[in-house]
């Protein structure tokens, strides 16, 4: 098991990481009931100019997953936060979070999530993040806005 920053500019990497986020968040959409969710749209250009921080967690020389971010000033923007589906329930996902939690620099962590997504809304409550707003995008969609402090 490693985790390691990844280079989504590369192509094949971009690739993987979009066939692990089209198979992730099928399911996110499944459980919502709705999937016309903008992850479902990426491609393997728009990932690889999304201008996001990645990490990929390998288990052998399989990417199994990965997260990614942006930062302002000293506040990480979580934007995916993705697993295979046979990779669920095995931690991965809780690695992943903890290990860009604890990079230098940061003071606050945001991430959002559709509010219909309980096992999503769920895992940050249980990682400490406290939900701060909601926020209805169509009939269809509300999202879930979480937060927090280092």
């Amino acid at each position: 098991m490693t985790i390691k920053k990844i280079d989504i500019r590369n192509r094949d990497i971009a690739e993987t990481v979009l066939n692990i986020q089209l198979a992730s968040y099928k399911v996110e959409a499944e459980i919502i009931g709705y999937d016309d969710i903008p992850p479902l749209l990426d491609t393997i250009e728009s990932l690889q100019q999304c201008g996001e921080r990645f990490y990929g967690f390998y288990l052998e020389d399989e990417l199994c997953g990965a997260i990614s971010f942006k930062m302002d000033k000293n506040v990480m923007d979580i934007h995916r936060l993705i697993v295979h589906p046979d990779q669920f329930r095995k931690g991965i996902a809780s690695k992943l979070l903890t290990y860009i939690s604890a990079l230098d620099n940061i003071e606050r962590i945001v991430v959002s999530t559709a509010t219909l997504n309980t096992p999503a809304v769920t895992f940050y409550e249980k990682h400490g993040f406290h939900k701060e707003k909601e926020e209805k995008i169509n009939e269809q969609l509300s999202l879930s806005f979480f937060r927090k402090k280092k």
